[in-house]
């Protein structure tokens, strides 16, 4: 009698334990699959809770791009994330008439989402999204750059 409550036990734990797997990979797929409209903020908090680019990305590299310029032909930044969350950033401003590189270097630091990074101690905008070998310049608030250039304020990573 023993034998069978402790097998059937055994059976339980198991099938339970498949079962809160099962629940998480649907809440994925349900995420996945769901128009954007759709998506609420506890859903996004919850899906992020548990992956993000502070924790899941290897965003540590070399990043490089032109971004748009006003009164030049770009802004060429050369941005490296290095361990404990340290930076150094070089700046060129191309077609001006002195184009010495600009070089700053210290320590970055994450939103609480993990999906941002800020440069502490550098002038506005200072934010970047951090995405899959790639960063996103953001804009002087830490909001995406949308529009026709939205495109050009990203870096890659080399």
């Amino acid at each position: 009698m023993k034998k069978t409550h402790l097998g059937l036990s055994m059976y339980l734990a198991v099938l339970l334990s498949f079962g809160s797997c099962q629940k998480s990979d649907q809440k994925h797929e349900e995420m996945d699959t769901k128009p954007l409209t759709e998506i609420s903020e506890d859903d996004l908090v919850e899906f992020q809770d548990e992956h993000n680019a502070q924790n899941s990305l290897d965003f540590m590299g070399v990043y490089k791009g032109i971004l748009p310029c006003a009164d030049c032909e770009g802004i060429e930044i050369l941005l490296e994330l290095e361990s404990g969350n340290s930076y150094t950033k070089k700046v060129i401003y191309h077609g001006k008439t002195d184009q010495k590189t600009q070089e700053s270097s210290g320590v970055f630091s994450w939103n609480e989402a993990g999906n941002t990074i800020t440069l502490v101690g550098e002038a506005l905008p200072n934010q970047y999204f951090v995405g899959e070998n790639y960063l996103l310049h953001l804009d002087m608030e830490g909001n995406r750059i949308t529009g026709d250039l939205a495109a050009k304020y990203r870096l890659t990573k080399n």
